[in-house]
């Protein structure tokens, strides 16, 4: 027998005459298989080691997703560097809602705001004041089209709709529409009028909420100014600032398009925003015409005799100017704004419409402050 081989033969006879032969292992061949069970050992326990880690972090994400993001990151991150894929931050949840304010709601208030976009926005937040004071449910606003600008939007396409509703939640019910019950197409009919201006608490308390009694639907024809701005309580003011600055939020593209005018002025360094007040509905509403020439007093009298919701007609400029109810003009905005110190570096930002006799006007401001920019032509 070769001693190679991995087994050795023995054989003896029995007691009882019977040969026994028996087969006996070598050393060599115990050491190769205790390694061979150790290393088997060692991957099952591997692979059981593994999948226990795998189930854990996988159940663990799931109550509590920040504890095992150490075990999950790296292997994400090597995929991304691999394949050149930038990782979107995750957008933050909105914050939740504030509770509904229960209420037995005494009537829907229509409003329709007149005037320019600033005095639309203030009037829109005295009639949320005034639907909080009454407990009314307020109907989504409607905008002025047939003002001096004629601009045709309406209030989804200048402010957030969806916010504005769910910001006031808990101060005043808003609907988008009236129920269709109270739709004209049924006939139905509600009360149409303008309440009295600058109107106390005890005004609409007294006069105008019997009137939701009888009628369920009111239409303010007109909202500027209808609201005391003083000695109204201080939660119905601290309203007013809240929807004023915090319901009130244009929309996205809106938005958007403030930032982006906002980063070109920053890049040319700081800058000044001025709103001169001095168009041509303003000086022509005001009855303010001084500086302007004999031909534009008369085309600003005929705009104020053209809308018949203005209610004076004849103004004495001069008298007017001296009660401190026109606007500066241009070349007193640029004496002004030298007092308070500014230096003609000063970039500054024209924030309003077109001023009324153009770069006429413009000429001693530009002359002093050459830095001007105007989104108007």
């Amino acid at each position: 027998m070769d001693v190679r081989s991995e087994n050795s033969i023995s054989s003896s006879n029995s007691g009882n005459g019977v040969h026994v032969v028996r087969w006996a292992k070598l050393p060599g061949q115990v050491i190769q298989r205790t390694r061979l069970q150790i290393w088997f050992i060692r991957v099952c326990s591997s692979i059981l080691i593994w999948t226990c880690l795998v189930q854990l972090v996988a159940v663990g994400e799931l109550w509590h997703p920040k504890l095992f993001s150490g075990f999950s990151n790296p292997i994400n991150g090597s995929n991304r560097v691999s394949n050149n894929v930038i990782s979107i931050p995750a957008v933050p949840p909105p914050p939740p809602l504030p509770p509904p304010r229960n209420y037995i709601s005494n009537g829907f208030l229509k409003v329709s705001c007149n005037g320019g976009l600033n005095q639309m926005r203030a009037a829109i937040c005295d009639m949320v004041t005034v639907a909080r004071l009454l407990n009314l449910t307020l109907v989504v606003p409607e905008l002025d089209k047939t003002s001096f600008w004629a601009d045709p939007s309406d209030f989804e396409d200048i402010f957030d709709v969806g916010h504005f509703i769910d910001s006031l939640r808990d101060e005043v019910r808003i609907v988008k529409r009236l129920p269709k019950r109270f739709s004209r197409k049924y006939g139905f009919q509600p009360l149409e009028m303008p309440p009295i201006s600058w109107s106390s608490e005890k005004y609409y308390l007294e006069q105008i909420l019997p009137l939701f009694n009888k009628h369920k639907v009111i239409h303010f024809n007109r909202t500027d100014t209808r609201l005391a701005n003083n000695g109204i309580p201080p939660y119905l003011q601290k309203l007013r600032c809240r929807v004023n600055f915090q319901a009130l939020k244009f929309t996205p593209s809106i938005e958007a398009l403030g930032n982006k005018l906002v980063h070109i002025l920053q890049q040319n360094g700081p800058f000044l925003a001025l709103h001169l007040r001095y168009e041509m509905d303003m000086l022509a509403f005001s009855g303010c015409t001084h500086g302007c020439t004999v031909e534009e007093a008369d085309e600003l009298k005929r705009l104020r005799y053209a809308f018949p919701w203005w209610r004076e007609k004849e103004i004495v400029s001069d008298e007017r100017r001296l009660q401190g109810l026109c606007p500066l003009t241009p070349e007193e905005a640029t004496l002004i704004l030298q007092a308070l110190g500014f230096d003609q570096n000063t970039q500054i930002y024209i924030a309003s419409g077109e001023i009324y006799g153009s770069e006429k006007r413009l000429a001693a401001l530009r002359a002093t402050y050459p830095r001007i920019v105007s989104d108007c032509p």
